[in-house]
């Protein structure tokens, strides 16, 4: 414990020592740290976006002939049953007609005269989340069609290809560029280090010569890189927010409002924890590659 109360106290001697190239050290995990953050709160909500999407994902099943009511009930309950349905819905003639007379506003009129009867009944089936995909509703259509005995389904397909791959894009899009900012900012903050570190070389080496072991040496810059890190990693998360306010609130705000997804969300807690960490992590492991051309102990 002794050890470590001094190596904590000779990291914090060395960041006041170097105040200047401490400070950019931190002000350089701060900023990569905060383009994480800002472009997380972006995928963050456009990811929510899409979970909104996704539950426009259903199949329309329409009946050319309607029974009676107790083979009805007995229809809705076995589509029911399957594993894959989380909700099912059964539309009447009359029900379709009033929703397609509400649809053209103005123009209702143009129904004047036509029966109810030319629109077909229909059962709408919601899905569960896990199967509100191109594979999990092609599995349920053929369950719909081999073991129901439906028939005329609907359920949009090209309009489904297109969220998938565009799903897929976002995904792809946010781990290439998170984990470039990530090496990125590993880069430039372990260079940042290696100058603080630099600085004091001729310490280093006096320290060697007398006899100092390699972890000794080293473990003050690791405590150090890590306090860095762990400031920067703060600083990101209070720039974010700032940020956050400032500039995303309003424009996602119309985005999301618009689509009736809901509200915009900052960072969850535990994503919040994870850039903390790793803003230790860069401090730490910057200060790590660096020593081991500095410190040949």
């Amino acid at each position: 414990m002794e050890r470590l109360i001094y190596f904590i106290r000779r990291a914090l001697r060395n960041m006041r020592q170097c105040l200047f190239l401490c400070s950019v050290a931190i002000g350089t995990t701060a900023v990569a740290l905060t383009m994480v953050a800002f472009f997380a709160i972006v995928v963050l909500n456009v990811q929510q976006l899409t979970a909104h999407w996704s539950r426009q994902v259903e199949i329309v099943a329409y009946l050319d002939t309607v029974p009676d009511a107790k083979a009805l009930q007995a229809l809705q309950e076995k589509i029911l049953g399957l594993q894959e349905v989380e909700n099912v819905e059964y539309t009447t003639r009359e029900q379709a007609f009033n929703q397609f007379k509400t649809r053209l506003g103005n123009d209702a009129d143009l129904l004047g005269g036509v029966d109810a009867d030319i629109l077909p009944a229909s059962f709408d089936i919601a899905l569960k989340p896990p199967f509100r995909n191109q594979a999990g509703v092609d599995t349920v259509v053929n369950r719909l069609r081999n073991e129901v005995g439906l028939k005329d389904l609907k359920f949009g397909r090209e309009w489904l290809e297109k969220f998938e791959s565009f799903v897929a894009l976002l995904k792809l899009g946010g781990a290439v560029i998170g984990g470039f900012l990530l090496f990125a900012a590993l880069f430039i903050v372990s260079n940042t280090i290696r100058l603080t570190q630099y600085a004091r070389r001729d310490e280093l080496e006096v320290m060697g010569l007398v006899g100092a072991t390699s972890m000794f040496i080293k473990t003050p810059f690791l405590i150090e890189g890590a306090i860095q890190g762990g400031l920067g990693g703060v600083i990101a998360i209070t720039g974010s927010f700032i940020l956050f306010r400032l500039f995303l609130h309003e424009g996602l705000s119309s985005l999301l409002l618009a689509s009736g997804s809901g509200a915009i969300v900052f960072l969850p807690l535990s994503f919040q924890g994870m850039l903390l960490g790793a803003g230790v992590f860069l401090g730490l492991f910057g200060s790590l590659m660096s020593l081991r051309k500095l410190v040949r102990v």
